[in-house]
């Protein structure tokens, strides 16, 4: 009795214990499974967060400018020229009456004034792009100019602004036409002056005032130089260049004159017809684009472009929608390529020439006679008959747009459009190129050259491994293999630079020797193979074969370097590279495609090859025995049932290779020449996205245009990836259907 309550008392603590254990697995499989979904939903969060993240960089630069009304100042006459200091505190206008008077936005008051007419009333008015000097003409046939200096100061941690106005420079024009048209112009350095203006005699008087300082004394001195131009008497507006060497003007019926304002000649240099009447007219940013507006509201860019007879001529460029009115002024951007147009209806709009972009258009409160843009491009000065009003402006990124970024663009200085990338140079007039073009066919172009290497060695390596190589050396060649994949990029960069490089320039035609003759080598070896007979193979170590291949394959490398020299002089005249540029018109670059896809395609190998490996012994092994049984031989067994079998796998290897190449960064980045060049030659340098993205970044401004603008293109390989995997994975997936039946 007592041993039986024993046992059912242990088979209860049994019971017991079972029920504590189930409880426990039953918790630590709820506990893994919810780590399990908390890690990938963590993961899928993450990415989705990158992306937002990417994204919300990249968004500002598709948005416009934005307008906002500012400060107003009362006058008691519409101004007939403006200009405005770079932090937006002054506006200086030149009146009716000849003063120009500078006002402070804030209050309204003036702070100082200076008369520049002698008292004459101007007959006609111009202003400095860049808002340093101000001319006026006079009924008494003076011209005079007067420079604007903003001294910049602070009291405490307040700036304070300056304004001071220079004494008038006065040049006498003699013939000058009532309302002729003027146009001043300052050197950056303030030192330098040209002001033309047109005459009744169908001239244009140009005056050269050059401001000298002795560097022993520091006494200033200045000199007058004084030239004309013979010009169309019906001159109606006049233009000058940043750097004062061309002048323009614009004449009845829409012709457009240019002439050297260095050199003046009896004749324009070049006279094109814009085909209507032009009403306003303004150099861009750097003095070579011309943007002109027509009586039909037309807005048009001309820069110079050279031909193939080697002259630089006029050459219509851009147009922009129309506005419904006149085009009345028009002022450049000092900040860009872009300028503000104003028709006669009072409808203004932001453009910007290298984009094309309209980026903002509106309706000012009255038509304007005067009009200006602050230095730093950040406010509109409009004058008018009901005061001075000021327009806040927020244009971060005027200079990019999707075409801009994507298709041809021409360029100022080029002959047709191109695709160009080049982020920087030496001088603030230089027109950013941004086109991701050239680098998504240099990223597309190191994955061809590396993958057209590492899928033929990867997938028939794997293929020959897994099949056909004796098991004790398949056990040592494939984690050799495998380990080939850590090898740092940076190492295999730095090889492929500084060491490959300069031997495959040196022996190239031994590399053409090697891809004709390894081939014929191999089959050659494999037929000789064959005829040694099967009881003398029967004898040898297993996996003897792979140590023949490879002894045959070192000869016939060695072979083919020996007989570089003898094989150069005979097909390529004993000068390849010389005999390339000759023939082909093809400049060899030292680091270029073909040491791309040498170096990445070693990168690549091993993932190919591991994961095809894996996907040819995954085969089902009664596939294979079934196919061996009914009389098929090795191969056709390899080829017939287990490549197809695998070939969801070898798939999926060959998209994984594809991922790693397009995202390869150190190799692209210290193995090619890195120029964004779109051509898919493989002797000629590239940059890709990522390798772009890790040149740039560093010298990017935070928040710049350009800063954003390598966002996109880590969006762009971003989207390009994942598109590759979707439909990687969508032909995967109906590959392992059809071919699961087997």
């Amino acid at each position: 009795m007592v041993a039986g309550s024993d046992t059912e008392t242990e088979a209860a603590a049994r019971l017991v214990s079972n029920a504590r254990f189930a409880d426990r697995r039953t918790w630590s499989d709820r506990i893994a499974g919810g780590v399990v979904r908390a890690g990938g939903i963590g993961i899928i969060a993450s990415i989705l967060a990158i992306v937002l993240f990417i994204f919300v960089e990249v968004w500002p630069l598709m948005v416009g400018a934005v307008v906002e009304p500012g400060p107003s100042l009362a006058v008691e006459s519409a101004p007939l020229a403006l200009a405005g200091d770079a932090y937006r505190t002054h506006v200086a206008s030149l009146d009716a009456d000849g003063w120009i008077r500078v006002r402070r936005l804030a209050d309204g008051v003036e702070t100082t004034a200076r008369e520049i007419a002698g008292g004459g009333a101007p007959v006609a008015a111009s202003a400095d792009s860049d808002g340093r000097s101000l001319a006026a003409l006079t009924g008494e046939g003076a011209v005079a100019a007067a420079s604007l200096q903003w001294e910049i100061g602070f009291e405490g941690r307040t700036r304070v602004v300056t304004p001071k106005i220079s004494e008038p420079s006065v040049f006498s024009v003699d013939d000058v036409a009532l309302g002729a048209p003027i146009a001043v112009r300052d050197s950056r350095d303030g030192d330098a002056r040209v002001v033309a203006a047109a005459t009744d005699a169908g001239e244009i008087v140009v005056f050269r005032r050059q401001r000298e300082v002795n560097e022993f004394t520091g006494e200033e001195s200045a000199s007058v130089a004084q030239s004309t131009v013979a010009a169309p008497a019906d001159l109606s507006l006049l233009a000058i260049d940043d750097e004062q060497r061309s002048l323009v003007g614009v004449s009845a019926g829409g012709l457009l004159h240019r002439w050297s304002a260095l050199d003046p000649a009896a004749a324009p240099v070049e006279t094109v017809d814009v085909d209507e009447e032009i009403t306003a007219l303004a150099f861009l940013l750097g003095g070579r684009s011309i943007v002109v507006g027509t009586d039909d509201g037309g807005l048009e860019v001309w820069f110079e472009t050279p031909q193939e007879s080697g002259e630089r001529r006029l050459t219509r460029i851009r147009r922009f929608p129309p506005h419904q009115a006149p085009i009345e002024l028009i002022v450049p951007s000092r900040r860009d390529k872009g300028f503000v147009a104003v028709d006669r209806a009072g409808v203004a709009g932001i453009y910007h020439s290298t984009s094309e972009r309209v980026l903002w258009r509106g309706s000012l409160e009255q038509p304007v006679t005067a009009l200006a843009m602050t230095p730093k491009a950040d406010a509109i000065v409009a004058g008018g008959p009901r005061g001075i009003e000021v327009l806040a402006v927020d244009n971060p990124h005027p200079d990019v747009s999707v075409w801009s970024l994507f298709a041809p663009v021409w360029y100022e200085g080029y002959a047709e459009p191109e695709y160009v990338w080049q982020s920087s140079s030496g001088t603030d007039d230089f027109e950013p190129k941004y086109s991701l073009t050239p680098l998504l066919v240099g990223t597309l172009k190191g994955t061809f050259y590396s993958l057209l290497i590492a899928i033929p060695l990867g997938v028939l390596g794997a293929m020959y491994v897994s099949q056909f190589m004796h098991p004790r050396l398949r056990n040592v060649i494939k984690p050799t293999v495998e380990i080939m994949a850590a090898l740092p990029s940076v190492v295999l960069g730095f090889l492929a630079g500084l060491w490959l490089a300069p031997r495959v320039e040196s022996a190239f035609p031994a590399l053409l020797l090697m891809f004709a003759a390894y081939p014929v080598v191999i089959v050659a070896t494999g037929l000789l193979w064959l005829q040694i007979p099967l009881r003398i193979r029967g004898q040898l170590p297993g996996g003897s074969e792979a140590i023949v291949f490879a002894v045959a394959l070192a000869a016939a490398g060695a072979a083919c370097i020996a007989l570089n020299g003898p094989f150069e002089a005979l097909a390529f005249g004993g000068n390849f590279q010389a005999w390339l540029r000759d023939f082909a018109g093809v400049q060899y670059d030292q680091r270029n495609a073909i040491i791309v896809g040498l170096a990445m395609g070693f990168a690549v190998i091993p993932i190919i090859f591991a994961i095809s490996e894996d996907a040819f012994s995954n085969v089902p092994r009664n596939l294979v025995s079934g196919s061996l049984a009914l009389g098929a031989t090795r191969w056709q067994t390899v080829s017939r049932v287990v490549l197809p079998t695998a070939s969801p796998g070898i798939f999926s290897a060959i998209m994984v290779g594809f991922g790693r190449a397009v995202g390869e960064t150190m190799i692209v980045l210290m193995a090619t020449g890195n120029t964004p060049i779109q051509d898919w030659n493989p002797f000629n340098g590239f940059r890709t996205l990522s390798a772009n993205i890790a040149v740039e970044i560093p010298e990017a401004p935070q928040f710049s245009t350009l800063y954003r603008v390598l966002f996109l293109a880590a969006l762009l390989l971003f989207v390009l990836t994942f598109l590759l995997n979707t439909a990687a994975e969508i032909v995967r997936q109906r590959l392992r259907e059809r071919y699961a039946r087997l």
